[in-house]
Parts: structure tokens; C-alpha cells; sequence
């Protein structure tokens, strides 16, 4: 892999204001990200995973410029494109692509699926006419749709099908870095392994990396090669995926990973850890670890110190009090 990396997140923040009163001033903000970082490289899968209103979808339409960041940097190959325009920010694009979660909505159902494919080639100026036309029909091909497809419309299409499509449009303007939010959640099992297969083989085929989003644990398993935990948007953990699945140093993690299915009957089951309360609003965060109000474990420091994200093993990051400092983690069961 290269030294450079794909994409590069530094200390991402992304907040809402909230307006009320008469004069509709800010009275507060939603912290829906807050102070993310991470680094993903050619062919690598990075997972981001948490519970509903975590931040992890937010982070990557903030990742995408769908959202202008509130502070922090985005470096895409290197390049700050934090601050950049509509016009400037339009070169790198093509260089970072998305898949959506809903193949029915993310799709515009007046064009013919060729159109689709090949509208992003006309866009960039990669290819026009015949030439376009060609390389929609090899992309159909590689994505495992037949050429005659292209005439349809998407509605004739299923689920599956469409998500391919959108995965060929994707693919089409060569990109380095693919966002994937929840791309297979919409899907049927069998056709979810499909999918998750077509982007495994892509990746290996043109160096992609990807940032998955979901909160399928057992998909982060099948697609990720290293894995960050979100709570109440801060990555608390991030680890390769079986250092994570092996030995999870987050009190959180523990908890994701004990309410997870385990499809082995006879490997033994994790000790059940029981969270208590609901997750806090982002309005309005706890003090100190955002995640002492529901964590079994929870020290008197701990409500008053925000643990950073440290480096506890090589590769192995946890946001935790629980553990001497420069030392090794202290067991949490």
C-alpha cells in the first residue's frame, strides 16, 4: 500500500445549531460529530459502526461535502478539500464516490439504467457518444448485469440489481475512495452476500477503499479490514477487525458485540453486558466519557474526564479510562 492515504479525517466536527425564541437565535447545537479521525489507504475497508443517531452516517456525507464540516480537516490523496467550493471541490469527485442505502430512491427513475451508468463518463469528460456507450456496457458486465439492460428503467430492476447499478455508477469515473452507507441493508440476505462479494472482488480488482458504514457487526466481520466504533459521535474504539472481535477493549464494544448473534454454537458465548438507559441526546452530551451514564464499569473519574482515543496495543485505539496510563488495558471482566 501506498504511504499516502486515500482518504484522511483529522479531528472531524460536524454540528447542528438549534435556533428558538422569538428572535430565533441559536440557543445550542447538535453534536452529531465531534472530533473524528482516521485514515483509510488503497484496498483497504474501514468500518464505522454504532447505534442509530451515533454520527457515522453523518460523518460520511460530511466526508463527501454533502454537508459542509463545522471544523477539522478532510484529504482526499493528500488534498485539503475541507474548505473548498462547490466549483473548486469539483475535480475531486470523481476521486471519492458514494453507494446509497436505498437502491429504490437513490436512482433517477425517468433515465434508462445505461443513462445512469454513463452520465457521470459525459459529466467528467471521461468519454462521450460510442465510447460511452461502451464503457457503460463493460461496467454492466463487470458488475454482473447483462449489456441488454441498459435500455431499461429502474423500476424494472430488483433491489439487488438496482444496488449494482449503483455500484457501477460508482465505478465508472475510476475513483479511489467509495462511501458505502448501509449499501446492503435494504437487500435480502442472500442477495446482501452477493453484494458485499462484488465490492470485496472490486476492491482487490482497482485498489479501492472504502469507508463502510453499518450496523451490521456480522457484515463489518464479512467486508472490513479494520473497524471504528461511534458512540454519541466520537469513534471510541478502532482496531483491526479481529483484534476487535477477539478482544474489545470499549465497554461498548463489548456490549455491540454481546447483543450480536453468534453463529457458532459451540464456540462459547461472551459474558452478557446489559446496558442501562437510553442513549443521551447529542443536545446535550454527559460530561466527562459520553458513555459513563450507561456503562456497567463506570469509575468516579470517569464523569468528569473525556478519555482521548490512545493507542493501547499496536493498531488497537480505545477511548477509555480503564487502563494505566502507557500500560496495558485493565481487563473489563
Amino acid at each position: 500500500m501506498s504511504d499516502q492515504p486515500s482518504l484522511e479525517v483529522r479531528d472531524l466536527v460536524k454540528h447542528f445549531p438549534i435556533h428558538g425564541g422569538l428572535l430565533q437565535r441559536q440557543t445550542g447545537a447538535v453534536q452529531a460529530v465531534d472530533g473524528v479521525s482516521f485514515a483509510i489507504r488503497r484496498g483497504e475497508t474501514l468500518g464505522l459502526v454504532g447505534e442509530s443517531g451515533c454520527g457515522k452516517s453523518t460523518v460520511g456525507k460530511t466526508v463527501l461535502k454533502l454537508l459542509e464540516p463545522t471544523s477539522g480537516q478532510i484529504l482526499i490523496g493528500g488534498a485539503d478539500v475541507t474548505h473548498l467550493s462547490p466549483r473548486a471541490m469539483w475535480p475531486h469527485r470523481r476521486r471519492i464516490q458514494t453507494v446509497f442505502q436505498d437502491p429504490y430512491s437513490s436512482l433517477n427513475p425517468r433515465l434508462t439504467a445505461g443513462t445512469i451508468v454513463g452520465e457521470p463518463l459525459e459529466n467528467f469528460d471521461i468519454a462521450r457518444g460510442a465510447e460511452k456507450e461502451e464503457r457503460a456496457a463493460a461496467l454492466f458486465q463487470r458488475v454482473g448485469l447483462r449489456r441488454e439492460a441498459m435500455t431499461r428503467f429502474t423500476h424494472e430492476f430488483s433491489g439487488g440489481q438496482r444496488q449494482r447499478l449503483g455500484i457501477a455508477k460508482a465505478l465508472s469515473v475510476n475513483p479511489d475512495v467509495i462511501v458505502a452507507d448501509e449499501p446492503v441493508s435494504a437487500l435480502d440476505v442472500s442477495v446482501q452476500a452477493q453484494v458485499l462479494n462484488l465490492l470485496i472482488d472490486l476492491q482487490d480488482e482497482y485498489r479501492l477503499a472504502y469507508l463502510f458504514i453499518s450496523h451490521d457487526l456480522a457484515v463489518m466481520r464479512h467486508i472490513s479490514h479494520r473497524i471504528a466504533v461511534m458512540y454519541l459521535g466520537r469513534i471510541v474504539e478502532l482496531a483491526d477487525k479481529r483484534a476487535l472481535f477477539s478482544t474489545p477493549l470499549h465497554p461498548y464494544t463489548e456490549a455491540l458485540l454481546a447483543a450480536a448473534p453468534i453463529p457458532d454454537p459451540v464456540r462459547k458465548r461472551r459474558g452478557r453486558v446489559i446496558l442501562k438507559g437510553d442513549v443521551p441526546s447529542p443536545a446535550r452530551p454527559p460530561s466527562g466519557c459520553r458513555f459513563h451514564t450507561r456503562c456497567p464499569y463506570a469509575l468516579p473519574a470517569c464523569r468528569q474526564d473525556d478519555p482521548p482515543l490512545i493507542e493501547v496495543a499496536p493498531g488497537h485505539h480505545v477511548a477509555c479510562l480503564r487502563r494505566p496510563a502507557g500500560g496495558d488495558p485493565v481487563p473489563l471482566s
